[in-house]
C-alpha cells in the first residue's frame, strides 16, 4: 500500500516559516527567562511597589464597578472607529446603499451614546 506523499503548496510556505519563527521566539524567551531569573524570592521584593513610600492598605483592593461600563463604552467605540477606518477606505465602491447603511450604523452608535449620557455613565461626580 503506497502512502501519498506530503503536499504543502508553495504560496503556504512563507505562513509555516512564520508559525515556526514565532514559536521558536515564544519559546525560545520562556527558556531563556526560566533559566536566568532568580530562583530564590525575597519577601521583600514580593510587596508591593507605591513609588518609594511606605505601603498603605491591603495591596489588593478591588477595582470599582465604576470602569466596567466605562470599558464597555470604549470596546464598542474602538470597534466604531476600526469600521469606519474600513468604510472610508472603500467608499468609492459602496455608492448610495453603503453611505445609508453607515448612516444607520452611526444612528445606533449615536442613540447608544445619548443613552448612555442619559443615564449618567460619564458623569464622573455622580455616585454609583
Amino acid at each position: 500500500m503506497e502512502r501519498p506523499d506530503l503536499f504543502v503548496p508553495s504560496s503556504y510556505l512563507p505562513i509555516l516559516i512564520m508559525l515556526v519563527v514565532a514559536l521558536v521566539f515564544g519559546l525560545g524567551g520562556l527558556i531563556f527567562g526560566a533559566l536566568v531569573r532568580p530562583k530564590y524570592y525575597y519577601s521583600v521584593k514580593l510587596i508591593p511597589y507605591e513609588c518609594g513610600n511606605e505601603p498603605s492598605g491591603l495591596p489588593w483592593q478591588k477595582i470599582t464597578i465604576r470602569y466596567f461600563p466605562i470599558a464597555i463604552l470604549f470596546a464598542v467605540f474602538d470597534v466604531e472607529v476600526g469600521l469606519l477606518y474600513a468604510w472610508c477606505y472603500g467608499f468609492s465602491g459602496l455608492k448610495t446603499t453603503g453611505f445609508l447603511s453607515m448612516l444607520y450604523f452611526l444612528l445606533i452608535i449615536l442613540v447608544g451614546l445619548f443613552y448612555d449620557l442619559k443615564k449618567g455613565l460619564l458623569d464622573w461626580q455622580r455616585n454609583l
